[in-house]
């Protein structure tokens, strides 16, 4: 069969969805060398002319058709080299234009209609709070135009933007502003032209009535760029943290990677409906609204810091994706994992260390581990899917910028500096691989890393077994560690990983001992070293240890893995009180609070009563009072693991048992440490004018820490706190702690509060967002009922992303005690709305649907309840491709 008969085969069947795979990549048949775009904006009825220009390449064949993308299009013309092509030389069905005898060169004229305000999905132009937008990431640009809509077809656009000029006044592309004009009918136009290559998913467009605020940068070169920040004129106060935390980012990645900024314009726009966080596209990035907009009395440090890391990945991405980008979407992590890197190691740098690596690890274990445990596992690369949109995951994300930080661990910081260097010289304007990006750092090290792409292309979280002995008279220390990575859905047998692990060994003062490697040629005497565990069980040797230590191993989390340690409860309370690596002594207290929780849970299934070890609460207590430490890792160590991370550590979830012990024991630390609580709750009680700054949001969060606890205690003076910092703090941190309090207990306040803030913040509409998150997040009974008559809310529409993820998706994900109710009502719930949102916006039903991919690990009961709603979706009809995807793998794995 023939290119053009397989083709034509192919668009005479019905649809139905078709398993991409990595392994089927081809080369596009043609060069896309330029791109003119003219767009005539109206709300129901935009024209979108395209003039694109093409060569063949030299290595296709030349009766190769050409392929265009095209989905929810009207075709209204199209020419080949200036004449209207005859119906017998193309072929069109509802995803593809084909069209057939082509020759080397030729330009074509495509002229489409598109409905923007019909535009539900959000991807493609769309229509948000009256203002145009485009979301072009991964496949939304052929729901604009006819177009090879792949990331590695790369081309210069020029795009030219026509609008009423009441409605729209600003008119917005990539690239420098060319030419404006305007027209006789009260229409303007803008000409915008980008210099770069890129693919069209980096394509931008924004058109409406925006206010903008203003900054510029001085690059290292000595160019000036203007920054620029659009937004409704209603919160244009509320930009002065993006454009700083803009400055701070391009200023650190010249320091830190010798990238420079290469337009001389960038602008960001605040964006009410998006289905992401932010998008990068070239020169225009468009932001969720609650990712960019912050003030001290709307955003809570957590915003602040959110928004100052998200700021900073989409800035990155102009080199670590955008001048260098992925050729094909298999490679997603190649931009997106190396990003969530360089975007961690910015906000480690400019605030503390341990904390923002603590935040990482909690993400990871909370949600990727998970996913790597399910039916949804896939490799940092996936080899096969059928949405992409549903592998923007933590896997890609996620444990892809683990993958890199492993790279950094094994080259060293010099090493990994020289990889990148290379990496982006080397490929600059081009679409390329994750072995591209590994073959750079081989050569720019001359290391071999061949085993290292296991992790790129093997699904699963690899677990290591520990033990270790020690010999007095020789004073000899031996470790022993195995590898070994489950199996996961397509992937039964899997090779050993590289895996660096950092570790120490800590003496009885409380001091790391300096250690030798024993049996290897020029061993460094030092406190901590790397390990290269690359052999399903290996063994070292260290010499010259003068007494019995305590292991502290994988220290700064430098690999993705599980361990099984040799520790007692005795071992890990000595490591949470005197681990020098600072990541460690919290996952130290987190290990003892996990082994000690898990017995309770055991203890509860089985109907015994709780009782407490005293040497945990003797531990939170040393660490509470322990002066020394910074504040902010206190709040962490002193925060218990959540009820999920319990969840994914049991052979069978029981709900109950899950949150009646951490109940329990947050009670029981409660009493136990009432005094010190208090005590550490007054000291950093201090008012205060807010500041964005590592030491005050360490002391806010663990002040607001002790306030959670002293709620646990049926106390009217507590209360009254928490009642006074809502009605008396000057800064959304506070007040939204105090708010989420009282949200988690059956008292007389709960209400008054919620109703409170709901009167004072009512037309703002990211501070309403997260009204409805912290309820829909109330463990109390009736939590269910509660979110159902949220639904009805005014301010509550199911179309728009945030707002479907602030009540459905967070009763979902963040309340188990309800969402598991035994009759099955929350599952039930679940599908209804998966499948209401299926026919507006099947990315974000898509996502919320993953509530119930782990539907195995429950007990029987709920296992049968789980399966009947995952089975009512997948039958559905009319189900979309996202949907069915994540609905059918959910039942097959």
């Amino acid at each position: 069969m023939t290119e053009l008969e397989k083709t034509e085969s192919e668009l005479s069947q019905p649809a139905s969805p078709k398993t991409i795979y990595l392994r089927e990549y081809k080369k596009p048949d043609y060069r896309l060398d330029s791109v003119e775009l003219r767009f005539e904006l109206h709300e129901t009825r935009t024209r979108v002319y395209s003039h694109l220009a093409f060569t063949r390449m030299p290595e296709a064949e030349t009766s190769a058709p050409l392929k265009l993308d095209g989905s929810q299009l009207e075709l209204l013309s199209l020419k080949l080299n200036g004449e209207t092509l005859a119906a017998d030389r193309y072929m069109l069905d509802d995803e593809q234009l084909l069209i057939q005898n082509l020759p080397k060169n030729f330009e074509l004229e495509i002229e489409t209609e598109i409905n923007p305000q019909a535009n539900t999905s959000l991807e493609g132009l769309y229509l948000s709070s009256g203002m145009f937008c485009t979301q072009c990431e991964a496949e939304g640009f052929r729901r604009i135009t006819y177009f090879p809509d792949r990331p590695d077809v790369m081309s210069r656009y020029s795009v030219t933007v026509v609008a009423d000029k009441q409605k729209y006044p600003v008119l917005l592309s990539n690239g420098n502003r060319q030419q404006a004009g305007e027209l006789d009918d009260g229409r303007h136009w803008v000409k915008w032209q980008d210099p770069s290559l890129k693919p069209s998913y980096l394509f931008a467009l924004v058109a409406g009535d925006l206010a903008c605020q203003e900054d510029s940068f001085t690059t290292m070169s000595g160019r000036a760029v203007s920054l620029q920040l659009f937004t409704e004129a209603e919160n244009i106060h509320k930009c002065d943290h993006a454009l700083m935390s803009l400055k701070q980012a391009m200023k650190w990645d010249e320091d830190t990677y010798g990238r420079e900024y290469d337009l001389d314009i960038y602008m960001i726009v605040a964006v009410n409906d998006f289905n992401m966080g932010a998008m990068e596209n070239k020169g225009l990035n468009v932001f969720n609204a609650s990712c960019v907009l912050a003030s001290p009395e709307t955003a809570t440090d957590q915003d602040y810091y959110r928004i100052q890391s998200i700021i900073a990945h989409e800035y990155f991405h102009n080199w670590s994706g955008n001048r260098v980008t992925c050729r094909d979407w298999f490679q997603l992590s190649l931009k997106e994992g190396f990003t969530v890197f360089r975007d961690q190691e910015f906000s480690a740098d400019l605030n503390s260390r341990a904390v923002q690596r603590i935040d990482d690890v909690n993400v990871l274990r909370a949600h990727q581990f998970a996913e790597d445990a399910g039916p949804m596992a896939h490799p940092v690369r996936p080899d096969h899917y059928l949405e992409i949109s549903n592998f923007y995951t933590v896997t890609v994300y996620n444990k892809g910028a683990e993958v890199v930080r492993m790279l950094c661990n094994i080259l060293g910081r010099e090493g990994f500096r020289k990889g990148t260097d290379l990496y982006f010289s080397r490929h600059d304007g081009q679409a390329v691989t994750t072995d591209d990006f590994v073959k750079a750092m081989e050569d720019a090290n001359d290391i071999e890393l061949s085993q290292f792409r296991n992790w790129y292309s093997q699904a699963g979280t690899p677990e290591l077994s520990v033990s270790e002995s020690y010999d007095a008279v020789a004073q000899n220390y031996s470790l022993r560690i195995q590898q070994h990575c489950p199996p996961t859905p397509g992937q039964s047998q899997k090779k050993p990983f590289h895996i660096p692990l950092a570790m120490g060994l800590i003496g009885r003062s409380g001091k790391p001992l300096q250690l030798t490697l024993a049996n290897t040629k020029n061993s460094e005497t030092k406190t901590e070293h790397m390990l290269a565990l690359t052999r399903e069980e290996q063994h070292w040797q260290f010499s010259g240890v003068e007494e019995k230590p305590v292991l502290s191993l994988g220290r700064g989390f430098t690999a993705p893995v599980k361990m099984l340690l040799p520790h007692d409860n005795e071992a890990l309370a000595f490591l949470f009180a005197h681990d020098t690596d600072e990541f460690n002594r919290w996952d130290a207290g987190q290990k003892l609070a996990l082994k000690m929780m898990l017995k309770l849970i055991d203890d509860y299934s089985a109907g015994k009563d709780l009782q407490l070890d005293p040497v945990f609460t003797d531990a939170y207590r040393s660490t509470l009072n322990n002066e020394s430490l910074d504040k902010a890792l206190v709040a962490q160590a002193l925060s218990l693991p959540s009820e999920s991370y319990l969840a994914d550590q049991c052979e069978i979830v029981n709900v109950d048992a899950i949150h009646g012990v951490r109940k329990f024991v947050r009670q029981q630390l409660a009493e136990a440490l009432a005094n010190d609580w208090l005590r550490v709750y007054e000291e950093n009680n201090i008012n205060i004018a807010y500041r964005f700054n590592a030491q005050d949001m360490a002391q806010r969060s663990l002040k607001n820490l002790c306030l959670s606890y002293l709620l646990e205690l049926d106390n009217d003076e507590h209360r009254q706190r928490c009642l006074s910092q809502f009605q008396k703090s000057d800064n959304m941190t506070d007040v939204l702690a105090a708010l989420s309090i009282f949200s988690q207990h059956d008292m007389a306040e709960r209400q008054q509060v919620l109703d409170a803030f709901y009167d004072k913040w009512q037309h703002d509409r990211q501070v309403v967002e997260k009204w409805f998150s912290i309820q829909a997040a109330s463990p109390l009974p009736g939590a269910l009922r509660r979110v159902q008559a949220l639904m009805q809310h005014p301010a509550f529409s199911i179309k728009n992303p945030n707002l479907a993820r602030s009540l459905i998706g967070r009763f979902c994900a963040a309340n188990p005690v309800n969402f598991h109710l035994s009759d099955g009502s929350g599952y039930r719930f679940l599908a209804e709305q998966v499948l209401v949102l299926d026919e507006l916006n099947p990315q974000i039903a898509a996502r919320l649907l993953q509530s119930l991919s782990r539907w195995r690990r429950f007990d029987a009961a709920r296992q049968i309840l789980m399966r009947e709603q995952l089975e009512r979706i997948s039958e559905h009809k009319g189900l979309s491709k996202d949907v069915y995807e994540i609905a059918s793998r959910s039942l097959e794995g």
